[in-house]
């Protein structure tokens, strides 16, 4: 081989190695590219995927939530279904007890009318102690009963009190002022009575004194050694002297002297 072929010789060779690491280097370089598009792509996968993950995180943490909520919630409709139950319960008990109240009233509106009626008799037929008064009272009970705005309770309660007030008068000693009539005259006098046994009258010169027969309903005469046991008593009933022992007749109970 002549000297310029070898040289010829060697330039290519030069060339074709050149050429060689040449196209080596660009596929270095297209390799490196390659990897750097997966890594950056799969870097963007795992930043999709940690969103997602996120997501999932947060769906789940407001699923949890949820479903307290609702247990919550389960829980705090059944308290208050309970509670409308209770409620309604007593307003069942309500209702029956209004319906049985409506019937008591049914039976105890005759019965106070007849209360009434009976103490008005009992009155007219006992001795005439605090007769206006008593009397009133009656009239009171009357209009009572036929008035608006007033309970059946507050009305038999006035009824009651009536019929205590009346059993007061069995064992009251007492004196008050009033009206005597007798042959025709009213005659101003201090009365004393003695629960139901005696009811004695005096007039307020203190001459003349009278006694209730309650068999005739009138009123007698007393004599005048009757007089100063009258006076003692109004005394004695009005606390202005001690008590003692006084000789009265007895009319009122019907038993004779």
């Amino acid at each position: 081989m002549s000297k310029k072929s070898l040289i010829a010789t060697t330039i290519i060779g030069t060339l074709a190695l050149a050429g060689s690491n040449i196209a080596s280097a660009t596929s270095l370089n297209d390799l490196h590219k390659g990897e750097a598009t997966i890594m950056k792509a799969s870097s963007k996968s795992q930043e999709k995927i940690n969103n997602i993950y996120e997501q999932s995180q947060e769906l789940l943490a407001e699923y949890r939530q949820v479903v307290d909520e609702t247990e919550n919630l389960k829980v705090y409709n059944d308290h208050v279904q309970r509670l409308v139950n209770d409620q309604q319960a007593g307003i069942d008990s309500l209702q029956r007890q209004i319906g049985t109240i409506e019937n008591t009233k049914k039976g105890v509106v005759p019965l106070m009318y007849k209360m009434i009626a009976s103490l008005e008799e009992f009155i007219a037929a006992d001795i005439p102690v605090n007769l206006a008064d008593r009397t009133e009272r009656i009239d009171r009970l009357k209009d009572v009963m036929s008035r608006q705005g007033i309970s059946v309770a507050e009305q038999f309660r006035l009824v009651l009190e009536a019929y205590d007030i009346e059993t007061g008068y069995g064992s009251m000693f007492g004196a008050y002022q009033g009206e005597l009539e007798f042959e025709g005259q009213k005659i101003t006098v201090d009365f004393v009575h003695m629960g139901r046994t005696v009811l004695v009258a005096q007039s307020l010169d203190l001459k003349n004194a009278w006694i209730w027969d309650n068999d005739s309903r009138s009123w007698l005469a007393l004599g005048d050694e009757y007089l100063s046991p009258t006076t003692k008593a109004v005394r004695m009933a009005r606390k202005q002297t001690a008590p003692d022992l006084i000789k009265l007749p007895v009319y009122a109970a019907g038993a004779g002297e």
